[in-house]
């Protein structure tokens, strides 16, 4: 009977995984089509900064209104209330502050890259995710998983390959650069905001992410009054604002709460996988919106970042 309920609860605990990470592949699969199809004649006409803020609003509120559930369902305990210590909160200003930066850098990036260059170059952080997880998490990454990360990277590269060029993509180098930094911001938030989670376990997450999102919402209003503040004052906070920029705006938060599902109950690296995968999806999408052309590469690369999916889970099963 034991047997039998471990197996059912292991078997609820896939689904909720297996629900989360295809949540956050389509929806991340989704967001670098949604920020180019927000640009009118290659501009953006509404502050990102604003747009960022009500993403963390978004966020901060449907935390809330999860967590009034919860109250109403099991009630307030130690593990749910939202008063807590400074020791508790004083850790969530690091990674708010870098989400806020490396955010805002995608919106800029992709005056040098289309979406699908920008899932590729998203796939630097694969590199720094692993180490960073290594370095901060203290998990012993077996031979196989970094292989696997090297076939991942391959793999993706591969997909994206111009046939019509020696060069891996047409990106000039301060497309680069933001690349790469907004890997490290993306690899080192990722990795410290799971530590954090997983350091209380039984701390309700969406408590966690409150507090989170609460300092995300006061960096954006600072970096609103610092780079934006004329333009809002003077235009309005929503100018520019289009339906395809709520459904960017919905589509980040969602997004950001699937992110923390997923660290809360599997691991950052299964996110850099599901953002792997998206890549891909962006790319087929591409074809019918701005006309991506799908090459053989394309399919060399797909089958590679399959394979690679499948060394790193067979790595994991080895490790227990």
């Amino acid at each position: 009977m034991v047997v039998l309920g471990s197996s059912f609860g292991d078997r609820s605990k896939w689904k909720v995984k297996s629900i989360v990470t295809l949540a956050l592949t389509l929806l991340t699969s989704s967001q670098a089509i949604l920020i180019v199809w927000s640009k009118r004649a290659g501009k953006y006409e509404y502050s990102v900064t604003t747009a960022n803020f009500l993403v963390e609003t978004l966020k901060c509120a449907l935390s809330l209104a999860a967590l009034a559930r919860t109250w109403r369902n099991e009630g307030v305990t130690d593990d749910n209330r939202l008063s807590t210590t400074l020791d508790e909160v004083i850790v969530y200003p690091i990674p708010a502050a870098l989400y806020l930066v490396k955010n805002l850098l995608q919106y800029y990036i992709f005056a040098y890259v289309d979406a699908p260059g920008y899932q590729i170059l998203k796939n630097l952080n694969i590199i720094s995710t692993g180490i960073l997880y290594h370095i901060i998490l203290k998990k012993k990454l077996g031979e196989i998983q970094w292989a696997a990360f090297i076939l991942l990277c391959a793999g993706c590269t591969t997909a994206q390959l111009n046939p019509s060029s020696d060069h891996v993509l047409q990106t000039p180098v301060p497309g680069w650069i933001m690349a790469i930094v907004m890997a490290l911001l993306s690899g080192f938030a990722g990795v410290y905001t799971e530590a954090i989670i997983k350091k209380r376990p039984s701390r309700n997450i969406n408590v966690q992410n409150f507090w989170l999102y609460i300092f995300g919402m006061i960096f954006n209003a600072i970096a609103i009054v610092v780079q934006d503040f004329s333009a809002v004052a003077k235009k309005g906070f929503f100018h520019g604002y289009s339906l395809i920029t709520v459904c960017m705006i919905l589509n980040h938060a969602l997004s950001g709460i699937a992110v923390s599902m997923v660290m809360k109950y599997a691991d950052n690296i299964v996110k850099v996988y599901s953002t792997s995968v998206a890549m891909l999806l962006t790319a087929v999408v591409s074809v019918f919106l701005f006309g991506y052309h799908l090459s053989l590469a394309f399919f060399l690369g797909s089958t590679v970042v399959s394979v690679s999916v499948y060394l790193h889970s067979i790595g994991k099963l080895q490790k227990k």
